[in-house]
């Protein structure tokens, strides 16, 4: 048995690749399928990403393979852990025109890290513009080591079979953990509505049997085990028994997936072991947005399409909140910015809903609080701020360094490290604010390497920050809704920029209207709405000055009398505006 995952930058041809493989094993037939037959979910196939990891059991040449493809987006890289974690070899896919790609990085040193033997593949060597001696060498640059690179065309077939000869003669057998006491590692579980709850585990010692009474250990219940299988290609397969270094799944009877812990240890509550194996972290959510109906009667089609969406789902998480200015709704936390666009979508395409998304934020520390929203953000008497930072990874041409460098630094980012793949393309390093690159900053990288930088990223804790609450005031009044957490250099700016928005978006009323810019207690930005101009002298004929005087003295004292009454009317356009995500 051969245990192996597909990992790669994102569009790089990893899904097509498995495709070929399926094909040549006999397990799908040429051409009469859909591409790509494990990008199965409708937004896959839409947006042309694999979002969720897909483990399917396949034989070769009479010896049993459990294939893995796994995503490219850094959003999902908790995807790829999870599929490290079931094998022993990763195939490592590198697009032969694209090059060296920063996901390539990032997965090659998390294969490393994992201990996985790495099998470096050049792909879509059948492309006009590929650059297969060019890109050969920044693979072995990035290998560190002189080695063979084997070079295939997913489309075509091309090569494929030698793959999989090298796969069946370099990946070692899966070890065997724990001997003869039964273990397993959860690292996935879905949701079926006949089964209840599906456990994805890959099994690290002794064997498990159909009938059995299984314990897991974090859980802390026990459960008898009414299914057993592998996953086919198409349907899962059950089985009597299981044995050390299969991948499969388990059916428990468990009612939903509040159950079920990824990462945990099942074993035999007799004869099984007593300690947990050493797993992997959970996803945890680091963006969070709030995500409203755009007509407010649709709440409750809302909150039942998350819940549908949650049984499936535990990678985001969701509670109802109130916004005086777009109504009910609810915050939601995600991975990244990309998985906020995939649910929204999803929640838009199979529920047919019509959703505002709020700007993303980012998780903050205010004196040992931990605190996501701006609106609970205190506006002054804190002592300390933390904000969390990632590492980011930048490959890019050597002409875009200037540009990338000015935009770390506007960012705030800390320089770490730049380093040549070749005299053409280098390696950036940098320390970055997550709040920094939550809105604008893929496309701001984009355009200042005019396409051509790609970035991956990790998670590196949290970092103390100056940071402070830009608060919006209409009339002297405070919007709590208008509200937004940001650095101290950045308020006077960011404040005029937000008045600027509001004085086109705020209609006139029949008093000047002012706008202000607020940190603590000081206003660092300031416009106004004229009032309406109305002519009340326009129907006074004949008589002196000193009449229409008169007139235009009660104009400004009903004015001053309104202003300190009256109310302004904000249109939910200018809070839609200034707070979603994506105008």
């Amino acid at each position: 048995m051969k245990n192996f995952t597909v990992i790669a930058h994102i569009d790089h041809g990893k899904s097509t690749l498995c495709d070929r493989i399926l094909e040549l094993t006999g397990d799908i037939e040429k051409g009469k399928h859909e591409d790509v037959i494990l990008d199965s979910m409708p937004l896959e196939r839409e947006r042309g990403i694999t979002i969720k990891a897909k483990a399917v059991r396949i034989i070769y040449k009479g010896e049993v393979l459990n294939m893995v493809d796994t995503p490219g987006h850094v959003d999902f890289s908790y995807e790829v852990s999870r599929s490290m974690s079931s094998c022993e070899a990763a195939v490592l896919v590198v697009d032969a025109s694209q090059g060296i790609e920063a996901q390539t990085v990032a997965n090659y040193e998390s294969a490393k890290k994992n201990g996985l033997k790495i099998i470096p593949v050049l792909n879509k060597i059948d492309l006009p513009n590929a650059r297969p001696e060019d890109v050969e060498e920044e693979f072995q640059a990035m290998l560190e080591k002189k080695e063979p690179i084997l070079k295939v065309s997913a489309k075509t077939g091309e090569g494929v079979k030698e793959l999989l000869d090298k796969i069946m003669d370099e990946v070692p057998e899966p070890e065997n953990v724990t001997g003869e006491k039964a273990s397993g590692l959860v690292f996935d579980s879905v949701f079926d509505s006949f089964k209840g709850a599906i456990v994805y585990v890959r099994i690290t010692g002794g064997s498990f049997s159909a009938g059995d009474e299984v314990s897991f250990i974090a859980a802390g219940k026990n459960y008898e085990l009414k299914e057993l299988g592998y996953f086919g290609v198409s349907k899962m397969v059950s089985v009597k028994k299981m044995t050390a270094g299969e991948i499969g799944y388990m059916i428990c009877s468990m009612k939903n997936l509040a159950d079920v812990e990824i990462g945990d240890t099942v074993t035999l509550p007799e004869g099984g072991v007593k300690e947990p194996l050493s797993g992997f972290r959970p996803p945890r959510q680091f963006v969070f947005a709030g995500l409203y109906p755009v007509d407010n009667n649709d709440y409750m089609k809302l909150k039942k399409a998350f819940q549908q969406l949650s049984i499936n789902d535990t990678s985001f998480t969701y509670h109802p909140e109130d916004s005086p200015s777009l109504g009910p709704g609810f915050r939601c936390g995600f991975l990244g910015i990309l998985h906020m666009e995939i649910i929204k979508g999803r929640l838009e395409n199979e529920h047919k809903l019509n959703l505002v998304a709020t700007r993303p934020q980012v998780e903050y520390i205010v004196d040992g609080n931990k605190i996501d929203n701006s609106i609970d953000f205190p506006a002054s008497g804190y002592d300390e701020v933390k904000e969390p930072y990632v590492f980011c990874t930048v490959i890019t041409p050597a002409d875009y360094m200037g540009q990338i460098f000015e935009l770390f630094e506007g960012k705030k980012g800390n320089y770490r490290q730049m380093k040549y793949i070749n005299p053409k393309r280098v390696i950036l390093k940098y320390e970055l604010p997550l709040r920094e690159m939550v809105e604008e900053f893929y496309n701001q990288l984009k355009s200042a390497s005019r396409g051509y930088a790609t970035l991956d990223y990790e998670h590196i804790g949290y970092k103390k920050s100056d940071l402070v609450k830009l608060q919006i005031l209409i009339n002297e009044k405070e919007v709590d809704a208008l509200s937004f957490i940001m650095h101290s250099d950045d308020a006077q700016r960011r404040g005029r920029d937000i008045l600027r928005k509001l004085k086109d978006l705020i209609p006139k009323h029949q008093f000047k209207v002012p706008l202000q810019a607020k940190v603590g207690k000081n206003i660092v930005a300031r416009m106004d709405i004229p009032a309406l101009r109305k002519n009340v002298t326009a129907g006074l004929y004949g008589g002196d000055v000193t009449r229409k005087k008169k007139v235009l003295e009660k104009q400004k004292k009903g004015k001053k009398r309104m202003k300190q009454v009256g109310k302004v009317s904000i249109p939910s356009e200018a809070f839609i505006a200034v707070k979603s995500y994506g105008d």
